[in-house]
């Protein structure tokens, strides 16, 4: 048997760990010694016997399936008839190990769930490292095995990939690009019909936990209650959101620019306007009192476990029940509407009343959180 064969069968992924602990790199260490190197040299990438052992000794036997051991230039891939979702990313978060997750965590859920946006449920992803010269192997197994646990509990393999080393101080450790393909049901119809007046905007669960996670690391703060990324496949919240309603209107993932970008986008490319109540909003002390610690709006804070959907106004209540019997939708709510007023427009009546414009943000709060 091909010795690479036999070390990915040998070294299946281990079962989803609970990630409300950080992930500590140190407790990871190589699987199989790499020629004594403990640190990735511009050797891993020149494409000769280190970039073989990097793939051997690192990558099958985390990622390992029928398919990516066939090391080919590309797979060949059977897929059902009907329409395909593809879908691409890159990762760059800093630091790479949080509360909640990892750089791998997020490089796994982040397309799966752009997948999920269409209604698709995922089916294969490519990932794409760039190394920084000087990086720890240590580090880089435990990225590696915290993608592979990721892949594991959303379901889809990981079926083509590559490596690309960069000297040191020309990278920032380690950057993932992730591509995907997901396969979309027959009848689901998310977008065929434009956001109306009167549609309802429902949020599946508390916002900013991802943002203020990296940033209570980044910044060294410490909360009465833990702030924990919520990393998190959404395809199978979809599913049940589409079996209550196959004609969602509109599906968003607020990672970067937050809930109120992800708005702003759909108020202008819909030509219609939104209203939000911030007293509907989903927020937790915790996250709360970082945002207004740091000067913050939880409204740009970026997630990665959550999601906004238009919703007809006559499916709501069967929606937001589908959302609600689900894990990842348990905390769901209805926080706005859809009018026919100041198209493109997004506006919020705050706790006291008053009525405020929620503009899109010409840049980022925070950066290098996803």
């Amino acid at each position: 048997m091909n010795e690479s064969v036999k070390s990915a069968e040998q070294a299946k992924p281990a079962e989803p760990t609970d990630h409300s602990q950080r992930v500590d790199p140190a407790q990871f260490t190589c699987p199989v010694e790499l020629r004594d190197y403990p640190r990735v040299i511009l050797g891993h990438g020149g494409g000769g016997a280190l970039s073989r052992e990097l793939i051997e000794k690192i990558f099958l036997p985390a990622f390992g399936n029928r398919l990516l051991n066939q090391l080919s230039d590309s797979t060949l891939l059977e897929v059902p008839a009907g329409r395909l979702a593809f879908s691409t990313d890159s990762y760059v978060v800093r630091p790479l190990f949080f509360p909640g997750g990892s750089i791998g965590d997020l490089a796994v859920n982040g397309t799966v769930n752009d997948l999920a946006m269409s209604g698709a449920q995922p089916a294969f992803l490519s990932a794409a490292f760039i190394l920084e010269e000087g990086f720890s192997l240590g580090e880089l197994v435990a990225v590696v095995q915290e993608m592979a646990r990721a892949a594991g509990a959303a379901g889809v393999s990981i079926v083509t990939g590559d490596t690309k080393v960069v000297e040191r101080g020309h990278g920032d450790g380690c950057y993932i690009t992730t591509s995907g393909i997901g396969i979309v049901p027959e009848g689901v119809a998310i977008g065929r019909s434009p956001p109306a007046p009167g549609d309802a905007v429902l949020l599946s669960g508390s916002i900013g936990d991802h943002g203020m996670a990296i940033m209570s690391v980044r910044e060294g703060l410490a909360f009465e209650s833990p702030i924990i990324s919520d990393t998190a496949p959404l395809h199978h919240l979809v599913a049940a959101m589409l079996k209550a309603c196959p004609a969602i209107r509109w599906l968003r993932d607020p990672t970067r620019g937050g809930v109120a970008t992800s708005l702003n986008e759909i108020a202008l490319q819909a030509e219609v306007g939104i209203v939000i109540e911030e007293g509907a909003i989903p927020v937790t002390p915790a996250v709360e009192s970082a945002c207004e610690i740091l000067g913050l709006d939880p409204l740009l804070v970026a997630n990665e476990g959550k999601l906004l959907a238009i919703v007809p106004a006559e499916a709501t209540a069967a929606v937001l029940a589908a959302m609600q019997a689900d894990r990842a939708g348990r905390e769901a709510a209805v926080i706005g509407r859809v009018v026919a007023d100041h198209p493109g427009m997004v506006v919020a009546t705050t706790r006291f009343g008053a009525k405020r414009v929620i503009p899109l943000p010409i840049g980022e709060q925070l950066p290098r959180i996803c």
